[in-house]
Protein backbone atom coordinates (compact mmCIF):
# COMPACT_ATOMS: atom_id res chain seq x y z
CA UNK A 1 0.00 0.00 0.00
CA UNK A 2 1.65 3.61 -1.03
CA UNK A 3 0.46 6.72 -0.15
CA UNK A 4 -1.66 7.18 -2.93
CA UNK A 5 -4.06 4.26 -2.13
CA UNK A 6 -4.61 4.95 1.75
CA UNK A 7 -8.28 4.93 2.16
CA UNK A 8 -9.14 3.75 -1.06
CA UNK A 9 -11.72 1.84 -1.65
CA UNK A 10 -12.23 -1.17 -4.66
CA UNK A 11 -15.39 -0.74 -6.93
CA UNK A 12 -16.76 -2.37 -9.88
CA UNK A 13 -15.05 -0.40 -12.22
CA UNK A 14 -12.18 1.01 -10.09
CA UNK A 15 -9.81 -0.88 -7.85
CA UNK A 16 -8.38 0.99 -4.89
CA UNK A 17 -4.59 0.29 -6.49
CA UNK A 18 -5.90 2.36 -9.84
CA UNK A 19 -7.47 4.98 -8.44
CA UNK A 20 -3.96 5.23 -6.29
CA UNK A 21 -2.00 5.09 -9.44
CA UNK A 22 -4.83 8.09 -10.85
CA UNK A 23 -4.34 10.02 -7.87
CA UNK A 24 -0.39 10.30 -7.97
CA UNK A 25 -0.76 10.90 -12.18
CA UNK A 26 -2.81 13.79 -10.75
CA UNK A 27 -0.39 15.30 -8.62
CA UNK A 28 1.90 14.77 -11.09
CA UNK A 29 0.27 16.99 -13.85
CA UNK A 30 -0.41 19.52 -11.44
CA UNK A 31 3.26 19.73 -9.95
CA UNK A 32 4.56 20.16 -13.74
CA UNK A 33 2.37 23.01 -14.60
CA UNK A 34 -0.68 20.90 -16.21
CA UNK A 35 1.92 19.76 -18.76
CA UNK A 36 0.54 17.80 -21.96
CA UNK A 37 2.90 15.08 -21.45
CA UNK A 38 1.88 14.44 -18.00
CA UNK A 39 -2.02 14.04 -18.81
CA UNK A 40 -2.07 10.27 -19.10
CA UNK A 41 -5.23 8.26 -20.80
CA UNK A 42 -5.64 7.31 -17.01
CA UNK A 43 -6.06 10.43 -15.86
CA UNK A 44 -8.21 11.59 -18.90
CA UNK A 45 -10.71 8.82 -18.43
CA UNK A 46 -11.32 9.25 -14.38
CA UNK A 47 -11.84 12.71 -14.86
CA UNK A 48 -14.72 12.06 -17.62
CA UNK A 49 -16.20 9.11 -16.56
CA UNK A 50 -16.00 10.00 -12.37
CA UNK A 51 -15.69 13.53 -12.09
CA UNK A 52 -18.48 14.94 -14.47
CA UNK A 53 -16.46 16.28 -17.64
CA UNK A 54 -17.53 15.27 -20.98
CA UNK A 55 -15.19 13.28 -23.08
CA UNK A 56 -14.33 16.63 -25.78
CA UNK A 57 -14.10 13.85 -28.28
CA UNK A 58 -10.87 12.41 -27.16
CA UNK A 59 -8.22 13.18 -24.69
CA UNK A 60 -6.71 15.94 -27.21
CA UNK A 61 -10.04 17.75 -27.09
CA UNK A 62 -10.44 17.47 -23.26
CA UNK A 63 -6.54 19.08 -23.33
CA UNK A 64 -6.88 21.63 -25.94
CA UNK A 65 -10.28 22.60 -24.15
CA UNK A 66 -8.86 23.11 -20.73
CA UNK A 67 -5.31 23.86 -21.01
CA UNK A 68 -4.46 25.31 -23.72
CA UNK A 69 -6.06 29.04 -22.55
CA UNK A 70 -4.92 30.16 -19.24
CA UNK A 71 -8.62 31.53 -18.72
CA UNK A 72 -9.96 27.83 -19.87
CA UNK A 73 -7.05 26.46 -17.34
CA UNK A 74 -8.36 28.81 -14.09
CA UNK A 75 -12.00 27.65 -14.66
CA UNK A 76 -11.31 23.90 -14.54
CA UNK A 77 -9.10 24.84 -10.94
CA UNK A 78 -12.11 25.89 -10.09
CA UNK A 79 -13.77 22.35 -9.78
CA UNK A 80 -11.14 21.25 -7.66
CA UNK A 81 -11.08 24.40 -5.02
CA UNK A 82 -12.85 23.98 -1.79
CA UNK A 83 -13.07 27.63 -1.12
CA UNK A 84 -14.88 27.81 -4.75
CA UNK A 85 -17.69 24.84 -3.69
CA UNK A 86 -16.19 22.36 -5.55
CA UNK A 87 -18.98 22.67 -8.34
CA UNK A 88 -18.70 20.86 -11.70
CA UNK A 89 -17.31 23.36 -14.15
CA UNK A 90 -19.32 21.57 -16.77
CA UNK A 91 -22.32 20.63 -14.82
CA UNK A 92 -22.47 22.91 -11.65
CA UNK A 93 -23.24 20.49 -9.13
CA UNK A 94 -21.10 18.50 -6.51
CA UNK A 95 -22.45 15.23 -7.09
CA UNK A 96 -18.84 14.21 -8.50
CA UNK A 97 -17.17 14.94 -5.00
CA UNK A 98 -19.81 13.01 -3.27
CA UNK A 99 -20.57 9.92 -5.47
CA UNK A 100 -20.12 6.67 -3.49
CA UNK A 101 -17.64 4.64 -5.56
CA UNK A 102 -15.69 7.88 -6.25
CA UNK A 103 -15.33 10.00 -3.47
CA UNK A 104 -12.55 8.86 -2.01
CA UNK A 105 -10.73 9.46 -5.07
CA UNK A 106 -12.18 12.63 -5.79
CA UNK A 107 -11.66 13.85 -2.55
CA UNK A 108 -8.02 13.34 -1.91
CA UNK A 109 -7.64 15.00 -6.08
CA UNK A 110 -9.09 18.30 -4.26
CA UNK A 111 -6.59 17.69 -1.44
CA UNK A 112 -3.72 17.65 -3.72
CA UNK A 113 -4.83 20.31 -5.96
CA UNK A 114 -4.75 22.65 -3.40
CA UNK A 115 -1.40 22.74 -2.72
CA UNK A 116 -1.00 23.35 -6.43
CA UNK A 117 -4.01 26.01 -7.21
CA UNK A 118 -2.48 29.04 -6.22
CA UNK A 119 0.26 28.86 -8.20
CA UNK A 120 -1.62 27.55 -11.11
CA UNK A 121 -4.08 29.80 -11.36
CA UNK A 122 -1.61 32.77 -11.22
CA UNK A 123 0.07 31.17 -13.97
CA UNK A 124 -2.68 30.74 -16.23
CA UNK A 125 -3.65 34.14 -15.34
CA UNK A 126 -0.34 35.32 -16.22
CA UNK A 127 -0.46 33.10 -19.27
CA UNK A 128 -4.42 34.75 -20.44
CA UNK A 129 -2.91 37.99 -20.56
CA UNK A 130 0.31 37.35 -22.97
CA UNK A 131 -2.60 35.65 -25.07
CA UNK A 132 -4.42 38.30 -25.31
CA UNK A 133 -2.17 41.02 -25.78
CA UNK A 134 -0.44 38.94 -28.85
CA UNK A 135 -4.17 38.67 -30.12
CA UNK A 136 -4.66 42.31 -29.46
CA UNK A 137 -1.49 43.17 -31.23
CA UNK A 138 -1.87 40.92 -34.23
CA UNK A 139 -5.33 42.35 -34.60
CA UNK A 140 -4.44 45.92 -34.83
CA UNK A 141 -1.39 45.23 -36.90
CA UNK A 142 -3.77 44.03 -39.30
CA UNK A 143 -5.53 47.55 -39.48
CA UNK A 144 -2.26 49.51 -39.56
CA UNK A 145 -2.59 50.25 -35.74
CA UNK A 146 0.32 49.50 -33.54
CA UNK A 147 0.16 48.98 -29.54
CA UNK A 148 2.46 51.10 -27.54
CA UNK A 149 3.87 49.07 -24.03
Amino acid sequence: MTFFDIGMKDTKFMPAREKGLVLRQWEIFLRNGCRREDFTNALYHHLMQHCSFIAHYNRDGFYQTYFCEGEDTAHFLTQFDRSKGCRSVEYGMTYWLTAEDYSDINSAMVDVAAKYIPILTQAAKAKQKEADIARARVLLAKHGVSLED
